[in-house]
């Protein structure tokens, strides 16, 4: 790609002051364990909204939703839902404000709050931290991959004459430049580059869309789609048919296995309304949340990221789209078998954007690289120096040893993860198994240990190694994690019951204090009869039904916010219409029911 000179120099003042921003960064945030792992609780909601939702703004989903939108039309909405996309609302109507009220840094602490200091709790401590550094390592490489291909790509500069050395040459680069502001200032150094990444970011996207919009007519985008491209509605089957405009298409269909659309979407839901009531792994979502000033304020974070995200992301997913289906069209049919819908993204981006539009969108996309880097960069340290040092090894270690270790945790991570993006050719199969498969194994444990005061530690540890052994050997096989997820969860599921019932309750002390503190609702009757013994004025957490009814309401309107866009950039205005007036009906019922209702 050749970019001008205003493009250079937009891309060379955009790293020039994420850099900057980061390294000012560590003297407000830099000096403590707590001020580096959750930048001393003191960012307000909206600023970790939106870094939250710049760390969302990966390249590699965004071109996987546009290959989506293409062929799946208005319905691949619900595709997202994989994910699960609307994780967000259970926690912004209840899940955020019981992890916020534990206090602790990461979710392997949290695992001490809820069962204690015995045999099994330590092993479901222990298993937590494997879990988390897993998906850290994994992460990590996808990331240094995905900067290399996308910076060699679209970059004009040739650092070697060798096209994967040319990949890792910029990886390397990028990386080093990344792991300068995060080691500094830890999240709140992330944060701050991260607010002005989601700035780049938003008006890249807003730009894409309003240029679809004025190149693509709905007479011209009619005759590029087929029937029932256009409409959420869908029966037993898809009912989309592109035999007559691109049959390639109608091959993706059924190798993707979404068909029986019915059936799919009833997988997608049980599996994602399952793994959204277990909470937030253990990444950089969950640090978010425990980084917040307040219960309420995390929340309202949550909420926020929905706002802020979905209508700029869909934007440039649906203009990039629109593009492609008008423009892009003979050149997939060129392909034959061996066409690549993912192609989409760099071709829209190559043909149709302006120069210094075109230097802000691969600034805009380089940021989203480069923040979800350091997000995963900085969970590293917080679970080995926090969770495994501080321990095990040296409880009383002070706040200059603690600071320089997680430096050096950092950087070894940072290169584990780049030699093993050096020496992996692809990682989308290890990615969809860390997403898919390994946090399938990590649903039933992490379910139960809100809801149900039986669940004990042994169970915990049970169902997290149960899953583990299933999900290890789904990356050597073809199966689909998907259709694995049913079978998957039932037997995580019944070791956590088994081993929780054939072993003793965890101490009702520890019991007590963790509902105290955190006051989720469930099967907690035992609990709040002894507390009550102990206390008669105290009241348990009776908001169950109010929150479940609020994130009902919220998974229309958080739909709604993902289809204002597409309806919007595709000019279907009388859905646009519509879905506005869904949205805002819905807005002014959550504004009564959850915002005016949240407490500490």
């Amino acid at each position: 790609m050749q970019l001008s000179f205003l493009d250079i120099a937009i891309i060379t003042v955009y790293i020039a002051a994420v850099v900057s921003l980061g390294i000012f960064a560590s003297r407000a945030f830099g000096r403590s364990a707590r001020g580096y792992f959750l930048a001393g609780n003191r960012i307000p909601w909206p600023v970790l909204g939106m870094s939250n939702a710049s760390g969302m703004f990966d390249i590699s989903g965004t071109m996987w939703m546009v290959s989506l939108l293409f062929v799946y039309g208005v319905k691949s909405i619900f595709i997202s839902w994989l994910w699960p996309s609307f994780n967000q609302i259970f926690l912004m109507m209840f899940l955020s404000v019981w992890l916020r009220r534990s206090g602790v840094m990461t979710g392997a602490e949290w695992i001490r709050l809820r069962f204690g200091e015995s045999r099994g709790a330590n092993l479901s401590h222990l298993i937590v931290v494997v879990f988390a550094l897993l998906g850290v390592l994994g992460f990590l490489a996808y990331g240094f991959i995905g900067i290399g291909k996308f910076a060699a790509a679209f970059l004009p500069w040739q650092l070697s004459t060798q096209n994967h050395l040319n990949e890792i040459c910029y990886g390397l680069i990028i990386t080093a430049l990344t792991v300068i502001y995060l080691l500094k200032g830890g999240l709140g150094s992330v944060v701050i580059t991260e607010v002005l990444q989601f700035v780049v970011m938003t008006i890249a996207c807003i730009a894409i869309g309003v240029i679809a919009m004025i190149k693509v007519t709905p007479e011209m985008l009619a005759r590029a789609v087929p029937d029932g491209w256009m409409t959420l509605h869908f029966g037993w089957e898809l009912e989309i048919d592109w035999s007559q405009l691109l049959p390639l298409a109608n091959d993706q269909i059924a190798s993707d296995g979404y068909s029986f659309f019915s059936v799919f979407i009833m997988l997608v839901l049980f599996k994602g309304i399952l793994q959204s009531l277990a909470g937030p792994a253990p990444n950089y979502d969950m640090q978010r949340i425990l980084s917040a000033r307040s219960p309420s304020e995390a929340a309202k974070m949550s909420g926020f990221v929905s706002v802020v995200l979905l209508f700029p992301r869909y934007m440039m997913i649906t203009g990039l789209t629109v593009l492609a289906l008008v423009f892009f069209t003979p050149q997939l049919k060129s392909m034959g078998s061996g066409a690549d819908f993912e192609q989409i993204l760099p071709f829209a981006i190559t043909n149709f954007l302006p120069a210094g539009v075109l230097g802000l969108v691969v600034a805009g996309l380089l940021a989203t690289f480069m923040s979800t880097f350091a997000a995963t960069a900085n969970a590293a340290p917080a679970y080995i120096v926090n969770d495994i040092y501080r321990r095990y090894i040296n409880p009383q270690a002070s706040e200059p040893r603690v600071m320089r270790l997680s430096y050096i945790v950092t950087v070894v991570f940072v290169i584990l993860g780049c030699a093993a993006g050096i020496f992996m050719s692809s990682l989308n199969s290890v990615v969809m198994w860390l997403v898919s498969a390994l946090y399938g194994g990590y649903t039933a444990s992490n379910l139960l240990k809100w809801y149900w005061w039986r669940f004990n530690a042994i169970g915990y540890f049970g169902g997290m190694v149960a899953g583990l052994f299933i999900a290890i050997p789904l990356m050597f096989t073809a199966l689909s994690p998907l259709y694995v997820f049913p079978v998957m969860f039932a037997v995580c599921l019944a070791t956590c019951i088994v081993g929780s019932l054939l072993t003793p309750a965890d101490d009702m002390r520890v019991l007590k204090a963790f509902y105290l503190k955190t006051r989720p609702w469930g099967a907690w009757q035992p609990v709040i009869a002894a507390l009550q013994k102990d206390n008669i004025s105290f009241t348990p957490n009776r908001d169950m039904q109010r929150d479940l009814t609020n994130t009902g309401i919220g998974l229309i309107w958080h739909t709604c916010l993902g289809l204002l866009p597409i309806f919007l950039v595709v000019k279907i205005w009388h859905a646009f219409f519509v879905t506005a007036a869904i949205a805002l009906v819905t807005s002014v019922y959550l504004k009564k029911h959850w915002w005016n209702k949240l407490a500490d």
